[in-house]
């Protein structure tokens, strides 16, 4: 996390806590091990360091759901196609969602 984190609460977003959820019950299903997840994060950390926008805001959350996608396309769970195709299916469910409603995905 960023450095001044001791003073900022854990999550700024609901998307967070969501994709850190996400990866603990994977892990605790057995879907990777912490060793696996430690690995995946830091190379997404490093990339994020290189490009120079590691310390943007939400930057964090972003090289950890990048993690948990690469982790889930290695693992067999999940193609790159399949993502992109619900990202996409996301866009357009808020872009047709009306200003203070919930966003629902019809699949």
């Amino acid at each position: 996390m960023p450095s001044d984190a001791q003073d900022q609460p854990p999550f700024s977003a609901p998307w967070q806590a969501q994709v850190f959820a996400m990866a603990v019950c994977l892990n605790e299903q057995g879907v990777f091990s912490w060793r696996e997840w430690g690995e995946a994060f830091s190379t997404e950390r490093r990339r994020s360091a290189e490009e120079g926008v590691a310390d943007a805001p939400e930057q964090y959350y972003r090289d950890w759901l990048a993690a948990l996608e690469a982790l889930l396309i290695a693992k067999g769970r999940a193609s790159e196609g399949a993502l992109d195709e619900l990202k996409q299916a996301w866009v357009e469910a808020y872009l047709r969602t009306p200003h203070g409603r919930s966003v629902k995905l019809d699949r």
